[in-house]
């Protein structure tokens, strides 16, 4: 019996030596392999898409890019589509989520997230010469929209004649050619738009006060990451790293 206990007792001290030499934390053991991975969907541009040579480029990609940068490792990349994509989390087939993931009180009770890194707001689109300046100036407008958007609900209630759209592209198409007189978007969105079409007579005549946020998504209990993540993200903002891909995909910081 006495032989027994005793081995059941060096059995359990053995494993706590094995468990305090080799146990590591989510950051040690990135740091160990070097790599960290990151998924995201790969389809969604500007954020994460494939350039005419294949590539994976995007300001997401390039924002973990250099989050892998500051933590002295490098990014390896996990393409996934959205509805499963935080999901592979729970599957710890990647570290990070890094795709446009808005930081709701709904996912922040499963998840946790870094300090925003690019906000966006709902903003009113209008041709240059339109005279709508507000949202309450949409009422018995025309609004294209997608329908179950939220920002189509927000030109609903503010009394806009829904004209339906399969998204921003095509609203932006209605506006311009006259067919509808306004549209509720992203302000990301538009930003994108008026880079790669400056001289389209397209203006923001309103701003929504309330933002959303996008943040770095990991899974709970995981502190050191957390807080390493977060001073990866502030450094890249102190050092101008942050600022030069915001401008170079919207020209604009993206971050207030």
């Amino acid at each position: 019996m006495k032989f027994t206990k005793s081995v059941v007792v060096m059995a359990v001290l053995q494993l706590a030596l094995a468990t305090g030499a080799y146990a590591q934390s989510s950051l040690e053991a990135i740091k160990s392999a070097g790599v960290i991975k990151i998924g995201t969907e790969g389809t969604y541009a500007p954020f994460t898409f494939h350039d005419a040579s294949g590539k994976l480029v995007g300001f997401d990609v390039e924002i973990g890019e250099a989050i892998a940068s500051k933590l002295g490792v490098k990014a390896e990349f996990v393409e996934g589509k959205w509805d499963g994509l935080i999901a592979g989390i729970d599957a710890k087939r990647y570290d990070l989520v890094i795709n446009q993931v808005s930081i709701t009180p709904e996912r922040q009770a499963k998840y946790d997230f870094s300090a925003p890194y690019i906000t966006s707001k709902a903003v009113l689109l209008v041709k240059n010469d339109s005279t709508i300046d507000s949202f309450a100036a949409l009422k018995d407008k025309k609004a294209a929209q997608s329908l179950s958007s939220n920002f189509g609900k927000l030109a609903q209630s503010a009394g806009a004649e829904l004209v339906a759209t399969e998204g921003f592209n095509q609203s932006v198409e209605l506006v311009l050619s006259g067919r509808a007189d306004a549209t509720i978007n992203d302000s990301i969105s538009f930003l994108d738009f008026k880079k790669h079409k400056p001289d389209a007579p397209l203006k923001i005549a309103a701003t929504q006060e309330n933002a959303d946020h996008a943040g770095v998504l990991l899974a709970k209990g995981q502190p050191e990451l957390l807080d390493a993540i977060t001073k990866a993200l502030a450094t890249a903002q102190a050092d101008g790293t942050y600022l030069q891909i915001s401008q170079k995909y919207f020209g604009a910081d993206v971050s207030k």
